[in-house]
């Protein structure tokens, strides 16, 4: 069954009708749904597939048991080394979850390291990876490295340096380029 690996930026906790309309469509079709314990957008994302009576959905959690499983479905507990409560910690289960997914729809509010993280990780696997970014009203459609710049352009200076920070931006884009080099030969 494909499974779709659907996410979004913790500060967002409405989600725009436009996404609700992907998360119906994706219920509709009757595919697994792969989806985080976190609160918000996470929880909002919960909230919707129970209200859309969902019954293919696993929540990924780090720790001893999710922080949150609103339709009380089942859960996948990832193990991680790091320290409990710190973006190490909970990015094992995030890796996981591109892992499992064959697609992956994000929300983005155009800083979020965490979803723009896992747009990364699916990329890096060759998996299409469908954002709404927010702030905007519209999807992007991330199939290749080249689908990067659109996304990127809609982020502030500010919050591309702070992804540069957080999640080594600037080297996991020189990752993928040097990654699709390393296969053209």
């Amino acid at each position: 069954m494909t499974a779709v690996f659907i996410a979004g930026s913790i500060k967002i906790k409405h989600l725009d009708p436009k996404f609700v309309e992907r998360i119906e469509n994706i219920v509709k079709d009757g595919l697994d749904v792969i989806v985080g314990d976190a609160n918000g957008a996470d929880t909002s994302i919960q909230k919707e597939l129970l209200r859309l009576g969902a019954d293919n959905v696993t929540v990924y959690c780090t720790g001893e048991k999710p922080r949150n499983n609103v339709g009380n479905w089942s859960v996948k507990r990832i193990r991680s080394s790091a320290e409990p409560g710190t973006r190490a910690f909970f990015t094992a289960k995030d890796i996981e979850m591109a892992s499992q997914a064959e697609f992956g729809l994000m929300l983005w509010d155009a800083s979020s390291t965490g979803t723009l993280s896992n747009v990364f990780e699916l990329l890096s696997r060759s998996k299409i990876t469908v954002v709404f970014v927010n702030r905007e009203k519209r999807f992007l459609k991330i199939k290749e490295k080249s689908d990067l710049s659109s996304l990127l352009s809609v982020m502030t200076d500010g919050a591309r340096k702070a992804a540069d920070r957080k999640i080594g931006l600037n080297s996991r884009i020189s990752a993928l380029n040097n990654e699709q080099i390393g296969m053209a030969f």
